[in-house]
């Protein structure tokens, strides 16, 4: 008995089950970029300057394994009015959530021009919910393009970078012997060099707040950076004035420079003691300088004067050789110490009575003012004759007045019978106020004052401050 034939022998049914085999396969490898389906993803979006070459479905990457891939691509328009790039990222769901400090950048896969997303993860406890979008300022650093790179090889550049490689070459052939020196000079450098990268990273330096204050100075100086660049045009033309002496003259000076400083270094802290003598000299000659703005002309008259008598000094001093030997004769003489012991012991007796009586004088000028009313007195009047001749002083009336003999001095009843007498008024002298107490002493109205009057008086007269 035949029975009903299977599957296996219906030709249809193989060819309809293998074209949905092939479907299946052919849908399956288009949309293998996009991930499987029915397979849970993580979507989130990012911003990013540029999506230049930057395709659908390109991988997105994170420590170089792929976790995902982009799903679309659109132009943003920015508030400034500039556009970037919003990419639709579909992630696995292994990945989610990414930490908000997460950063991302488009990279080059080849040489051809494939690019993938790479993020590199953060560690911020908060991350990005499902459909959130990573703002810009997470794509960081900018990424350059290959073509941005090979620009720079442009013409010109290509051309330098020829003359630069043939000048090197040029400098270094037949320097075998001198690149050998330098090498072996190497040595001590990076001897030398290990200390110093120990201090420079050592945390005592602060090496890096010194590179930021390098950066706020830089921020600084900004602002005159034209002024900088006018200071450098002002110097190249300085120093093109200059290239016309450099040689020989500004070389010599520079070759002479170094034994120059070693002598100054040698003698200058020999020549201390004299500049500070020096130094005291000039301080002390300074009020006799201020004083020559005043003499100067007197100094001039005397020097024109003396130009007509310095050529009759010769015969002058012919004949004064005579009194020079008497002179060298007389210091000779035994009885000539003697004798000037003896000035010396009285000069020395009268200098008590010349420091008291010179402030009479000195201080309060009394000398010049008797002499001055000395001839006053005998030349000053009017039309009946000089005032020591006629004028007449009448004394005040009372007991022991002045007009004639007295038992006592006169001490009133009346205002003015009272006697004011000073025989030895103050003058400045040693062991006295300094005051001028002659003819500045108060006149004590009613009162009988014998002696010093109370009180200190100005130690100046007139024509003497």
């Amino acid at each position: 008995m035949s029975g009903r034939p299977g599957i296996a022998g219906n030709p249809v049914l193989i060819g309809a089950a293998t074209i949905l085999v092939v479907l299946v396969a052919v849908f399956l490898a288009y949309n293998a970029n996009r991930g499987l389906p029915f397979v849970p993803t993580y979507e989130v979006k990012a911003q990013v300057p540029s999506a230049a070459q930057l395709v659908v479905g390109n991988d997105v990457r994170i420590g170089g394994s792929r976790v995902g891939f982009v799903s679309d691509i659109t132009a943003e328009r920015q508030d400034d009015g500039s556009s970037i790039a919003l990419l639709d990222l579909t992630l696995e769901r292994d990945v989610a959530p990414l930490p908000r400090d997460s950063t991302l950048i488009i990279r080059p896969r080849s040489a051809l021009g494939l690019k993938y997303v790479e993020i590199t993860r953060g560690t911020d406890s908060q991350g990005y919910d499902d459909g959130a979008t990573i703002p810009i300022s997470a794509a960081t650093p900018e990424p350059v393009e290959f073509d941005e790179v090979l620009n720079m090889f442009d013409e010109e550049t290509r051309d330098a970078a020829a003359a630069n490689t043939t000048g090197f070459g040029d400098a270094f052939a037949g320097r075998g012997e001198s690149i050998n020196t330098a090498i072996g000079a190497f040595k001590p450098l990076l001897r030398d060099v290990v200390p110093v990268a120990q201090n420079l990273a050592s945390p005592e330096t602060n090496l890096r707040r010194f590179f930021g204050e390098l950066g706020d100075a830089a921020a600084i100086v900004a602002p005159a950076a034209e002024s900088q660049a006018e200071l450098f045009v002002n110097l190249d033309t300085t120093f093109r004035a200059l290239r016309e002496v450099a040689r020989p003259y500004i070389q010599d000076s520079i070759s002479g420079g170094v034994p120059a400083l070693d002598t100054a270094i040698r003698t200058l802290p020999i020549q201390r003691p004299f500049l500070r003598n020096a130094e005291g000299l000039f301080r002390e000659l300074r009020p006799g300088a201020a004083a020559l703005r005043v003499s100067a002309p007197t100094i001039a008259d005397a020097l024109v004067a003396g130009r007509r008598v310095l050529p009759r000094t010769p015969p002058f001093n012919r004949r004064l050789a005579s009194l020079l030997d008497e002179l060298q004769t007389f210091a000779e003489d035994p009885m000539v110490p003697r004798g000037l012991n003896a000035a010396t012991a009285g000069l020395n007796s009268l200098d008590p009575t010349l420091a008291f009586a010179a402030p009479a004088q000195t201080v309060c000028n009394y000398a010049t003012l008797f002499f001055r009313n000395i001839s006053s007195l005998l030349s000053v009047g009017d039309r009946n004759g000089t005032w020591q001749r006629f004028i007449i002083v009448a004394t005040p009336q009372g007991p022991n007045n002045e007009g004639g003999p007295s038992s006592a001095p006169a001490n009133g009843p009346t205002v003015d019978n009272h006697l004011h007498t000073n025989p030895y008024p103050n003058t400045a002298a040693p062991g006295q106020p300094r005051e001028c107490e002659a003819g500045n002493e108060p006149y004590l109205r009613g009162q009988t004052v014998l002696g010093n009057v109370r009180g200190t008086q100005p130690a100046s007269t007139e024509g003497n401050p």
